[in-house]
């Protein structure tokens, strides 16, 4: 079977340059590396790939349903507000003029979130809400947009109220798309939690998995390929203890734990 890599996360059309000359450097140095990223496909099925090299995923579906497909090799730390070492937070946001203050002023409001499955767009939200909910429905409505950057855009028309994005794909839409996000703001942060890990799939070998992470170590050091971390706000890699990706399930349990298991 062919080994295919992909970093979906974080690839619009302005960034795709980067990853490409990212994996680009990698690829030459790997032996039996795919020369390209793959992109475009459902998510789910590459993140179940038996032939996954390497890609990017969310934390909660990493630990919601990936479990037996998937292992982390590495957490990326990213140079963006709301990121603390690998660590991040998500962004509420609301357009620049809306009159809410708080979360409690968005009772009622209507909600844009980018994947059911979502750490940052619905895990995250959720947890912050749940106090507030008191095990009732709290939003007005819920859209599913199918992505970060559709769920902010949504806000910006007037199609939705509120939405939470991860805090680097916000500061990529800060420098990417200037005109939407300057007609938003920031009205709080979630909770933070692991931040979105490289994984392979879980039949791919250790010593596969080692040279695979010593040569994504020497990525993070490259000076050719410094303009590309510099782009994608990439700042280095980190092996978090085990366990660390738990806190998410833990959020999951405190928003049940307040009679709210459903963002709503």
């Amino acid at each position: 079977m062919d080994p295919i890599a992909a970093l979906p996360m974080y690839d619009p059309p302005g960034l795709m340059a980067a990853n490409d000359a990212l994996w680009a450097w990698i690829a030459t140095r790997l032996e039996g590396a795919p020369r390209a990223l793959s992109r475009g496909g459902d998510l789910m099925t590459l993140w179940r790939h038996p032939g996954l090299l390497l890609a990017q995923t969310c934390g909660y579906p990493l630990m919601t349903r990936l479990s037996d497909h998937a292992r982390v090799l590495a957490t990326p730390v990213y140079d963006a507000p709301g990121c603390d070492g690998a660590w991040h937070r998500a962004a509420i946001l609301v357009r620049a003029k809306d009159p809410a203050r708080a979360l409690g002023d968005l009772f009622g409001a209507r909600l844009a979130i980018n994947d059911p499955l979502s750490n940052t767009g619905m895990n995250l939200p959720r947890a912050r809400i749940a106090p507030l909910a008191r095990g009732a429905r709290f939003f007005g409505s819920v859209v599913v947009t199918g992505a970060h950057a559709l769920s902010a855009a949504a806000v910006a028309e007037g199609e939705a109220d509120v939405c939470a994005i991860d805090a680097v794909t916000w500061a990529h839409l800060e420098r990417l798309e200037p005109a939407l996000a300057g007609r938003l703001r920031i009205l709080d942060w979630t909770d933070a939690s692991p931040g979105l890990p490289l994984v392979t799939a879980r039949a791919t070998s250790a010593a596969t998995r080692a040279a695979l992470l010593e040569v994504l170590t020497a990525a993070m050091a490259a000076p050719d390929l410094a303009w590309a971390r510099r782009a994608l706000r990439l700042e280095g890699l980190v092996t978090l203890p085990k366990g660390a990706y738990d806190r998410i399930l833990d959020l999951e349990r405190e928003a049940a734990d307040h009679g709210y298991p459903v963002l709503a």
